[in-house]
């Protein structure tokens, strides 16, 4: 079956260069970023397409982010919301149709505003189309909780579309291959699963004293979170949750660390609600963190927290589990596949404070329990690898272009 010799991937929404964490940047920053530098390992060139002004920069060997200038747009500064890029998308288009194909042999777009971006492409130069959708809008309501805005219709609407007209669908697990059938009517037979991997270079266990020593952590049990500050990833939970635990076991010591910036357009203020709850000498908030010093922040810690609403994977998970630290997270979307309840962390039912509290302080009176987890979450962790996700996207890759072949 045909290779692809050039891949152009659209990311309009954020580029793959931009710390996760931050803005609109988290899992899919990641996983764009080292699918592509593996493509390019195994010899296919990348061009990222992306919203910004930082020109064209050569991610890797074989791999060139291009940034699609928004001050050209009448934007001075070239920063927009992923809210108001829908509107941008027709000039957008124009950007890229005037640049040409560049000899690509296939799309690859990734989130539903470039999955749109991508339908037209895939029309004007007859491309095969691949798309991932990472998160979808109709799941995202259906597991919405008080404070969360709703997804816009145009977003739904947009992903039906895509849906139908992309030649494969990739998703995280099977559990996201069911809801693109059962929510958005997609044929099983132009869905592939496709797992992603983690970085085991960066992330693996370590020595966790020589990790809390160099953060400066004492000897409390240390939680840890790491992902966008907003409510549908649940930090306000599990600053609850202390909260709670404090007033019901004020001799258990706790220290929690939240890594992450402010994401979205929501009203969401972590600094409030921990002056509120009156855990400020527990509860630490501190900016995005590059992967290196996120792998010592997950070995310095005893519990990783994933109090989210929605995943489709949940990366962190996995990322928290190969530095050999059990994960707590919410038994929703990927998370059952990451984390194995029981064995690598604990997958608690629903958002209520009480059973984040109940979990959380059963692995904090278990440092024995904490130990065997961990060595079971780096045993589990290292099964996943971005050499596998690589070969698999390949194939899909194939797959795609005898689809467009054939019709």
């Amino acid at each position: 079956m045909q290779v692809p010799r050039h891949v152009t991937m659209l990311s309009l929404h954020t580029s793959p260069l931009e710390q996760p964490g931050s803005g609109d940047a988290g899992g899919m920053n990641v996983y764009i970023r080292q699918l592509a530098t593996g493509l390019a390992t195994a010899g296919v060139e990348v061009e990222i397409m992306t919203a910004g002004t930082s020109g064209e920069v050569e991610m890797a060997p074989g791999v060139l982010v291009r940034h699609l200038d928004l001050a050209e747009l009448g934007l001075p500064g070239g920063r927009i919301t992923k809210e108001r890029l829908p509107r941008l998308l027709p000039a957008l288009l124009d950007s890229i149709l005037s640049r040409g194909s560049g000899g690509t042999d296939l799309l690859h777009s990734h989130y539903w505003i470039s999955g749109l971006a991508a339908l037209e492409l895939s029309d004007a130069w007859s491309l095969p189309l691949v798309h991932s959708m990472h998160t979808m809008a109709k799941v995202k309501d259906r597991h919405r909780r008080g404070g969360q805005l709703r997804e816009p219709s145009e977003r739904a609407q947009g992903e039906e579309r895509i849906v139908q007209a992309a030649h494969r669908l990739t998703a995280n697990t099977g559990a996201e291959a069911k809801e693109l059938e059962g929510l958005y009517g997609a044929r099983p037979e132009r869905i592939d699963v496709i797992p992603p991997g983690v970085d085991l270079e960066v992330f693996h266990p370590a020595s966790r004293p020589a990790a809390r020593a160099e953060l400066g952590i004492d000897s409390e049990v240390h939680l840890v979170f790491a992902g966008r500050l907003q409510r549908l990833k649940g930090p306000h939970l599990l600053i609850e949750a202390v909260a709670l635990l404090r007033r019901e076991r004020p001799e258990l010591r706790l220290r929690v660390s939240i890594i992450g910036s402010r994401s979205g357009a929501e009203d969401y203020d972590l600094v409030e609600l921990v002056h509120r709850r009156g855990v400020q000498d527990l509860v630490q908030l501190l900016p995005p963190v590059p992967p290196t010093e996120l792998a010592l922040w997950f070995r310095s810690a005893d519990i990783v927290a994933m109090p989210s609403s929605s995943e489709s994977f949940g990366l962190v998970a996995l990322e928290a589990e190969a530095s050999g630290t059990p994960v707590v997270a919410t038994r929703v979307g990927g998370l059952p596949e990451a984390v194995r309840d029981g064995e690598t962390g604990i997958l608690v039912d629903g958002l209520s404070i009480e059973a984040w509290a109940e979990a959380l302080v059963r692995l904090a009176d278990n440092p024995t329990l904490r130990a065997s987890m961990g060595r079971s979450a780096a045993s589990h962790a290292a099964g996943y690898s971005w050499q596998h996700t690589v070969q698999l996207t390949l194939e899909t890759y194939q797959r795609a272009l005898a689809d467009a072949a054939r019709a």
